[in-house]
């Protein structure tokens, strides 16, 4: 019997390379992807992290169960404070909201030299630009339906990078990626609820805002417009 990832986790463990040293999951949770990749022969060893006990005990029994508690390592710490600079050729972060992948990378300055595959189950938008202003480049990104939702996963490392405000909210290179004219459609929705919302707001600031949504909801339906024309039979 094999076990068996979720459509999000097996997107993420299918950009993993071939002949990985050590993989570090980081907010393992259960340790699924550690567990299936070593299974696989694609990784050498793991490193299974988490911030709480709780976790790290269900990483614990998938280690047992798939006999590879001499292989996973299982840590618990907060963020890549689990390991040192180098450890890892390549880490795994998911299922985090964009806001909470920031705050992990900007606590390891190093992380610029490791292949890094993120996935953030919110606020994108929020972590996109972020990179982009700190010295990492977005290498690929594709998008995956899983139970409804459309998640990105970035496969990220140290470099340069120039980003656009609607590329923030739509994406560096989902081009070719036969979910994006959907994904579009969904942060269209999200941007112009939000300009709904500030509609009466009398705050300057606000205002200005109000705006900046609208205007990067208008971006993204020129990219949608493309998109469709484009993919039309």
């Amino acid at each position: 019997m094999a076990l068996e990832l979720s459509p999000r986790l097996w997107a993420l463990a299918d950009w993993v390379e071939p002949g990985c040293r050590c993989l570090a999951d980081i907010g393992t949770d259960h340790g699924y992807i550690p567990a299936a990749l070593l299974l696989e022969g694609r990784v050498q060893r793991a490193v299974a992290s988490d911030i709480a006990p709780a976790p790290l005990d269900r990483a614990r029994a998938t280690a047992e169960r798939w006999g590879l508690t001499e292989r996973m390592d299982l840590r618990l710490g907060n963020g890549l404070e689990v390991l040192a600079p180098g450890e890892a050729d390549a880490v795994v972060i998911a299922g985090m909201g964009g806001d909470t992948l920031v705050d992990i990378l900007a606590a390891a300055p190093w992380c610029r030299e490791t292949a890094l595959l993120l996935q953030p189950m919110s606020r994108a938008e929020v972590l996109r630009p972020w990179l982009a202003e700190n010295g990492f480049a977005i290498r690929r990104e594709r998008l995956v339906q899983d139970r409804g939702v459309f998640y990105p996963i970035l496969d990220v490392s140290g470099g340069e990078m120039a980003l656009s405000e609607s590329e923030a909210w739509g994406g560096v290179l989902l081009g070719d990626d036969p979910l994006w004219g959907r994904f579009l459609e969904e942060q269209i929705l999200r941007l112009r609820r939000a300009a709904a919302g500030l509609s009466r707001a009398r705050d300057s600031t606000l205002s200005e805002r109000r705006e900046t949504f609208l205007r990067i909801a208008g971006a993204l339906e020129e990219k949608q417009g493309a998109f469709e024309y484009a993919h039309s039979s």
